[in-house]
């Protein structure tokens, strides 16, 4: 929180040029509206009139630090990962979570730590790839004054930073060998040397670490050390390709149609049909991240009642291809989830169970795989229950043209 008779601007662009992003609140006596309103274009993310309010300083500083990326999950393999993360997320093991670049490991990263007995303390990340070598191990383990040219004063390590709490190093893979035998002795004793120290310091903290690199494979290549991995990789959480979970692609769709029609200050446009089908088969090379930019172009970019198929477009500007018809199989499983809730008071299980079933199946087309992968079940399982179904008469959905009976 900073008064706004200061230079809030300048304030921020030290703080960036130190590395450190947090978000800014300006305050101040009077509540002058000239002056609130420089302070938010300078970059503060909200104005608090002072004398402060409880309720209403506590409202604002949970507003402004909530990172706003919530879980959104649907498809069964992403369940999975979340049901496993549920699992270790109160233990101290140290976790490493791996996929391509842009699925959500540091979203994963931060579901963990807020369902650890750690939530209420820190939650640091270091994006080990975006620093330079030269200066991460001080911003990893911190300094003493004078221990380098431009060493002014002690400075505080994200290790010491985190403690208590939780500590996430991002792409962890690019860390320098050197650093990486540095990092093996404070995973393994939970204590750090500053850079020009002369004594150990002691840190409580659980450390979680991403990956989007093959690690194993580096550790044959030498370039990542295996004693390390084995350290880091207690528990490893795998987060699957946005086009290997397509029960995802439409609700975080529509989460982020909602978040940027708020930022944007725009009313919020359901997506048509055709944009549904097309965000469906699509392949998403970019994942999570390459969604999200989309839905942000195409909140902005829509002018009719809906957000149609000629607002979603890539990042040449050109509109999504048409779904093929071997991606209606796609998009089909990206709709069931939602669409096989119905309301199932009154019903048996049995009869619960069945229609689930059947509505799943219909929305794949008839396509058994895909209708088995939704469900969570083997397509043994899935055929077994489907001839229970025939036998008692039940109309089962046949594979319609373009779709395997798989």
């Amino acid at each position: 929180m900073v008064d706004y008779e200061l230079d809030i601007g300048a304030l921020i662009a030290a703080n960036e040029a130190e590395r450190i992003r947090v978000p800014v609140v300006a305050c101040g006596v009077g509540a002058d509206p000239r002056r609130a309103a420089d302070a938010i274009r300078a970059g503060a993310k909200e104005f608090i009139p002072l004398p402060p309010e409880a309720e209403l300083i506590a409202a604002v500083l949970a507003a402004v630090s909530d990172d706003n990326r919530p879980m959104v999950v649907r498809d069964p393999s992403m369940e999975a990962v979340i049901k496993l993360a549920d699992q270790v997320a109160a233990s101290d093991a140290s976790i490493l979570i791996t996929g391509e670049s842009g699925v959500g490991k540091e979203v994963i990263a931060r579901y963990v730590h807020q369902k650890s007995r750690r939530a209420s303390r820190p939650f640091i990340s270091v994006n080990c790839a975006a620093i330079p070598e030269n200066l991460l191990e001080s911003e990893l383990f911190g300094h003493e004054k004078g221990a380098f040219t431009g060493a002014l004063a002690r400075r505080i390590g994200k290790f010491e930073e985190a403690s208590g709490g939780t500590l996430l190093l991002d792409e962890v893979s690019e860390m320098d060998g050197r650093l990486q035998a540095k990092l093996l002795r404070a995973v393994q004793e939970r204590e750090i040397d500053r850079v020009g120290g002369s004594k150990p310091v002691k840190v409580d903290i659980r450390i979680l670490a991403t990956s989007n690199r093959d690690l194993v494979q580096a550790v044959k290549d030498g370039t990542f050390r295996e004693d390390l991995l084995y350290r880091l990789n207690v528990v490893n959480l795998r987060l699957p390709a946005l086009r290997e979970r397509p029960g995802d692609v439409i609700a975080l769709a529509e989460f982020f149609v909602k978040k940027y029609a708020a930022a944007n200050g725009v009313p919020e446009k359901a997506l048509s049909a055709e944009a549904r089908r097309r965000l469906a088969g699509h392949r998403w090379p970019g994942n999570v991240r390459e969604l999200e930019n989309a839905m942000h172009r195409a909140v902005l970019l829509a002018s009719g009642p809906e957000i149609d198929e000629h607002a979603v477009r890539l990042p040449d500007g050109q509109p999504l291809a048409p779904a093929d018809p071997a991606a209606r199989t796609a998009q089909a499983a990206s709709l069931a989830a939602e669409t096989a809730q119905h309301a199932f008071v009154g019903q048996t299980v049995a009869e619960m169970e069945q229609q689930l079933i059947i509505d799943t199946l219909q929305h794949c087309l008839g396509n058994r795989t895909h209708a088995a992968n939704i469900l969570g079940i083997s397509i043994r399982t899935l055929r077994n229950k489907l001839k229970e179904y025939t036998e008692a008469g039940v109309s089962v959905p046949a594979p319609q043209m373009g779709a395997s009976a798989a």
